[in-house]
């Protein structure tokens, strides 16, 4: 009897320790998960970091780019280098708009977020890190411009 008891007690012991271990191993959605997974979210430069020349601090200019499945929408500045003509004027920085196509998130320490962009004039390719707290480095690369990344934030789209 009294072994039928200790029998019953670890009985019991082991079955809300496995549901422990169980809950331990779920993983928590995080806020900046979220809202990544939902495709639609803006990142706020703070700093271009160009391929030649200095960092410029772009600390509210209020420079973005807008993210939605449906679109992207770029309004950044660009220092750099022009690979192509691109006549006198006509230069209005990183701004575009199109859908985005190959739109993929990825995430182990960090998100990886990549897309690619057809504008008016040119293709950019999009790559974003983001940190669990919402901090992102973002890089643009077209085939008439170099390279340049931006350092700033993944928030909910404002408007």
């Amino acid at each position: 009897m009294k072994a039928l008891r200790i029998f019953y007690a670890l009985l019991v012991l082991f079955m809300f320790g496995s549901a422990n271990a169980q809950d331990k191993t779920e993983k928590v959605q995080t806020p900046i998960e979220t809202l990544l997974k939902s495709k639609s979210f803006e990142f706020i430069a703070n700093t271009a970091i160009p391929l030649s020349g200095p960092t410029k601090d772009l600390v509210g200019s209020g420079y973005s780019i807008t993210f939605s499945p449906e679109e992207v929408i770029s309004n950044m500045p660009f220092y750099g280098r022009g690979y192509s003509g691109m006549a006198l004027g006509r230069d209005k920085g990183m701004q575009f708009q199109g859908k985005p196509e190959n739109f993929t998130i990825e995430s182990n320490n960090e998100y990886q977020v990549n897309t690619d962009v057809k504008g008016e004039r040119d293709t950019y390719s999009i790559s974003i890190s983001v940190s669990s707290s919402g901090y992102a480095s973002l890089t643009i690369s077209s085939n008439d411009r170099g390279t340049i990344t931006y350092q700033g934030e993944i928030v909910k789209i404002q408007r």
